[in-house]
């Protein structure tokens, strides 16, 4: 009998047939609305092998019940939807995406930075909507990004590509990671004290993964040691900052804007008190969305999971 592989999300043929050819697959039959979590849980019992993606808890509990279960193949660099450690302890093999995403999503975390110093957002909803009458002198005025200080905090490939973007634009780089990075130290200089790079960034971007050492730790105290003129663009996990404390720093003029590509719960409602304020770029978590990058991570979680179910060992393995 073939093994059994659920998708979590109905994917493009050209990337699930290479397994239709070797394994049963089933498949959620939607590509915009999250697996039900009682068709989930009952998929996971029955399989061998799980494709999911980051919307998708995997919690202990759903492992106990899943006795066939060899490989989860997470669609995604992170992996905290998933309990990495009950995995190990149930024999099964995580996998995740990382690298064929690194440039893509560094470019949408500097675009991210440059739309929301320089206004983009905001001017162009004044444009659509018939709120440009004239040509001012402070009209529409954003904040330079060249010759800046970047401060990045997470340290990993994404923020090494950041980096090198960072160059061209004449900017100071300053970066804070759990671990001093020496090969990243071409371009970036180590700041051992995070209070100290918010201090002096005039555009902060956060790159750290979602850990219990990284979850709120930019709440209210760590907003007020910013600049008034300094940006927060995130574009990691939602949960790394307190989004009240944000909130409030941003409609009291604590720090000037913010660009947001990540949420604490996703997707985000429309009346997020975020997205009413003027100084925020949000977008809908796309770091990672272009359709050459989207395409080579489904390519990975399928030779992952064809690697696994017969019996070889996997690339990308983290659990």
């Amino acid at each position: 009998m073939k093994p059994t592989v659920f998708i979590t999300r109905k994917l493009p043929d050209e990337r699930v047939e290479p397994l239709r050819e070797k394994f049963n697959i089933r498949m959620w039959d939607s590509e915009d609305e999250a697996v039900p979590v009682d068709l989930l849980k009952k998929e996971a019992a029955e399989v061998d092998a799980l494709w999911t993606m980051l919307t998708d808890t995997i919690n202990s509990e759903m492992m106990d019940n899943a006795p066939n279960l060899k490989i989860i193949a997470n669609m995604a660099v992170g992996f905290n939807n998933i309990d990495v450690q009950a995995a190990k302890e149930k024999g099964i093999i995580v996998t995740n995406t990382p690298d064929v995403l690194t440039e893509t999503t560094a470019d949408l975390a500097f675009a991210l930075l440059l739309s929301t110093a320089r206004k983009m957002t905001s001017s162009e909803k004044e444009l659509r909507g018939g709120g440009w009458h004239s040509w001012t002198p402070m009209g529409f005025t954003g904040m330079d990004v060249n010759g800046t200080t970047l401060g990045i905090i997470g340290m990993g490939r994404i923020g090494e590509a950041v980096a090198r973007r960072a160059k061209g634009f004449n900017m100071r780089v300053i970066y804070h990671n759990r671990n001093r990075k020496e090969n990243a130290e071409v371009r970036a200089d180590f700041v051992a004290n995070l209070d100290d790079l918010l201090h002096e960034a005039d555009h902060v971007l956060i790159l750290a993964p979602l850990t219990e050492e990284t979850e709120g730790m930019i709440g209210e105290r760590e907003l007020s040691l910013m600049k008034k003129t300094a940006t927060l663009i995130s574009a990691s996990r939602g949960g790394i900052v307190d989004e009240v404390a944000l909130y409030e720093a941003l409609k009291n003029g604590t720090i000037w804007g913010a660009g947001l590509d990540v949420y604490k719960t996703e997707p985000v409602h429309v009346r997020h008190p975020l997205l009413t304020l003027p100084n925020v770029t949000a977008v809908p978590h796309i770091g990672s969305a272009t359709v050459q990058t989207r395409h080579a991570m489904m390519k990975l979680n399928a030779q992952a999971i064809i690697d696994v179910l017969e019996d070889r060992e996997p690339a990308n393995r983290v659990g």
